[in-house]
């Protein structure tokens, strides 16, 4: 069973903590003569795939290495626009690997922020007077599972949609966040948690959640 991340989001609906506690690294390397046979294209500061799949390269996968060195953003670690290097027949042939690229720190600002207007259209759209909002979200790959306290932090874990445990997993975050970061004389509320204490009891909390396959009482 797989713990892929935490998120804490605050009651304004600002990323407070997050923390990736497994990234599948979804990767697919390949040695391409000219012409390049895919289309590529910028996107938010990537260079990805907007056309061809082939040999486990997707559309939406982004350029990470160009001949074994990673790439910055739209370059080349050169400083080179990859766009305008793979036009040029004389870098061929060319070795290139394509993945999912990770989220930056503004996308997960962006997407806690949106995630919290969800929440808040999810209590609103519900028949009954103090909807809890929304628990929980189910993909094919993962389950996203939320626990909003009653001062409206919203404590939220991406896992494998066969773990188990998640809603005993979420308070027990809680009892790490009352212990390590409102106890603690140098936190601000609301602000970004930045405790040493605080990620080790947490990471620790994951890891006996992935091990039991559950969190039961008394961990």
């Amino acid at each position: 069973m797989v713990i892929f991340s935490v998120y804490v989001v605050n009651k304004a609906g600002g990323l407070i903590y997050q923390y990736d506690n497994y990234v599948p690294r979804a990767e697919a390397e390949k040695t391409f003569s000219y012409p390049l046979d895919l289309v590529l294209k910028h996107h938010d500061e990537k260079v990805v795939v907007s056309y061809g799949q082939r040999d486990g390269i997707k559309v939406g996968h982004a350029v990470l290495s160009i001949n074994g060195a990673d790439v910055l953003g739209k370059n080349t670690a050169e400083g080179k626009d990859i766009l305008e290097y793979l036009k040029d027949s004389s870098n061929y042939p060319v070795s290139i690997r394509f993945g999912r690229a990770r989220l930056s720190s503004n996308e997960k600002l962006m997407l806690a922020s949106m995630f919290h207007s969800l929440f808040a259209i999810g209590s609103q759209l519900s028949p009954e007077v103090g909807s809890s909002g929304i628990e929980m979200l189910e993909t094919d790959v993962f389950k996203l599972h939320c626990y909003q306290t009653l001062t409206g932090i919203k404590f939220i874990v991406l896992a494998d949609p066969r773990q188990s445990g998640i809603d005993a997993l979420l308070r027990k975050i809680y009892e790490i966040y009352s212990d390590f970061a409102l106890k603690n004389p140098f936190y601000s509320l609301e602000m970004p948690i930045r405790c040493e204490l605080f990620d080790q009891n947490l990471k620790g909390s994951l890891e006996i959640a992935e091990k039991a396959g559950n969190f039961g009482a008394g961990s």
